[in-house]
Protein backbone atom coordinates (compact mmCIF):
# COMPACT_ATOMS: atom_id res chain seq x y z
CA UNK A 1 0.00 0.00 0.00
CA UNK A 2 2.76 2.45 0.92
CA UNK A 3 4.54 1.66 -2.33
CA UNK A 4 1.46 2.54 -4.39
CA UNK A 5 0.91 5.80 -2.51
CA UNK A 6 4.53 6.76 -3.05
CA UNK A 7 4.35 5.80 -6.73
CA UNK A 8 1.16 7.84 -7.16
CA UNK A 9 2.80 10.84 -5.48
CA UNK A 10 5.90 10.63 -7.70
CA UNK A 11 3.79 10.31 -10.85
CA UNK A 12 1.58 13.24 -9.87
CA UNK A 13 4.58 15.44 -9.12
CA UNK A 14 6.13 14.72 -12.50
CA UNK A 15 2.92 15.26 -14.44
CA UNK A 16 1.62 18.30 -12.58
CA UNK A 17 2.19 21.69 -14.17
CA UNK A 18 3.25 24.73 -12.21
CA UNK A 19 0.46 26.75 -10.65
CA UNK A 20 1.92 29.90 -12.23
CA UNK A 21 3.23 30.39 -15.75
CA UNK A 22 6.67 31.75 -16.55
CA UNK A 23 5.02 34.95 -17.80
CA UNK A 24 2.98 35.40 -14.62
CA UNK A 25 6.03 34.86 -12.40
CA UNK A 26 8.09 37.33 -14.43
CA UNK A 27 5.28 39.92 -14.35
CA UNK A 28 4.98 39.65 -10.55
CA UNK A 29 8.73 39.99 -10.17
CA UNK A 30 8.80 43.08 -12.44
CA UNK A 31 6.06 44.73 -10.39
CA UNK A 32 7.55 43.95 -6.97
CA UNK A 33 11.00 42.33 -6.87
CA UNK A 34 11.78 43.50 -3.33
CA UNK A 35 9.06 45.99 -2.50
CA UNK A 36 9.70 48.63 -5.19
CA UNK A 37 8.55 47.55 -8.63
CA UNK A 38 10.72 48.12 -11.70
CA UNK A 39 7.71 49.62 -13.49
CA UNK A 40 7.63 52.59 -11.08
CA UNK A 41 10.89 53.98 -12.49
CA UNK A 42 11.32 52.23 -15.83
CA UNK A 43 7.71 52.20 -17.07
CA UNK A 44 5.29 49.35 -17.72
CA UNK A 45 7.25 48.12 -20.74
CA UNK A 46 10.72 49.27 -19.72
CA UNK A 47 10.48 52.41 -21.87
CA UNK A 48 11.86 54.69 -19.12
CA UNK A 49 9.92 57.12 -16.99
CA UNK A 50 10.21 60.57 -15.44
CA UNK A 51 10.36 60.14 -11.68
CA UNK A 52 10.68 63.73 -10.47
CA UNK A 53 11.34 67.30 -11.51
CA UNK A 54 13.14 69.55 -9.07
CA UNK A 55 15.21 72.69 -8.76
CA UNK A 56 18.83 72.71 -7.63
CA UNK A 57 20.65 76.02 -7.19
CA UNK A 58 17.95 77.72 -9.27
CA UNK A 59 18.46 75.25 -12.11
CA UNK A 60 15.58 73.03 -13.26
CA UNK A 61 16.54 69.36 -13.16
CA UNK A 62 14.84 66.04 -13.50
CA UNK A 63 15.43 62.48 -12.36
CA UNK A 64 14.35 59.64 -14.64
CA UNK A 65 14.48 55.89 -14.76
CA UNK A 66 16.30 54.82 -17.91
CA UNK A 67 14.83 52.80 -20.76
CA UNK A 68 15.69 49.14 -20.22
CA UNK A 69 13.56 47.36 -22.81
CA UNK A 70 16.25 47.30 -25.51
CA UNK A 71 19.26 46.45 -23.33
CA UNK A 72 21.18 43.30 -24.11
CA UNK A 73 21.17 40.71 -21.34
CA UNK A 74 24.75 41.30 -20.14
CA UNK A 75 24.23 45.05 -19.71
CA UNK A 76 20.84 44.45 -18.06
CA UNK A 77 22.37 41.98 -15.60
CA UNK A 78 25.28 44.31 -14.80
CA UNK A 79 22.88 47.20 -14.10
CA UNK A 80 20.84 45.06 -11.70
CA UNK A 81 23.86 43.72 -9.86
CA UNK A 82 26.07 46.81 -9.92
CA UNK A 83 25.84 50.18 -8.29
CA UNK A 84 23.83 52.58 -10.41
CA UNK A 85 23.00 56.08 -9.13
CA UNK A 86 19.42 56.15 -7.87
CA UNK A 87 18.87 52.42 -8.43
CA UNK A 88 18.00 50.31 -5.37
CA UNK A 89 20.07 47.18 -4.80
CA UNK A 90 17.80 44.16 -5.03
CA UNK A 91 20.31 41.31 -4.66
CA UNK A 92 18.43 39.22 -7.22
CA UNK A 93 19.32 35.65 -8.04
CA UNK A 94 20.46 34.73 -11.55
CA UNK A 95 17.10 33.11 -12.24
CA UNK A 96 15.27 36.28 -11.11
CA UNK A 97 17.43 38.44 -13.41
CA UNK A 98 16.68 36.07 -16.29
CA UNK A 99 12.95 36.19 -15.49
CA UNK A 100 12.93 40.01 -15.48
CA UNK A 101 14.81 40.13 -18.78
CA UNK A 102 12.43 37.54 -20.24
CA UNK A 103 9.46 39.61 -19.08
CA UNK A 104 10.67 42.71 -20.93
CA UNK A 105 11.34 40.70 -24.07
CA UNK A 106 7.96 38.95 -23.84
CA UNK A 107 6.04 42.15 -23.06
CA UNK A 108 7.60 44.10 -25.88
CA UNK A 109 6.91 41.37 -28.43
CA UNK A 110 3.24 40.98 -27.46
CA UNK A 111 2.16 44.24 -25.79
CA UNK A 112 -1.57 43.85 -26.47
CA UNK A 113 -1.77 40.51 -24.65
CA UNK A 114 -0.08 41.88 -21.53
CA UNK A 115 -2.22 45.03 -21.40
CA UNK A 116 -5.27 42.81 -20.87
CA UNK A 117 -3.74 41.56 -17.57
CA UNK A 118 -2.91 45.03 -16.16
Amino acid sequence: MKFWLLALLVISLHSAESFITKEEYARQLFHSPRGIGCHLCHGESGEGKLIAKYEDKKEAKSFSGSAIKDMDFDRFSEALNGRVRGMPRYFLTKSEVKALYYYLQFKNKRPDDDKKQD
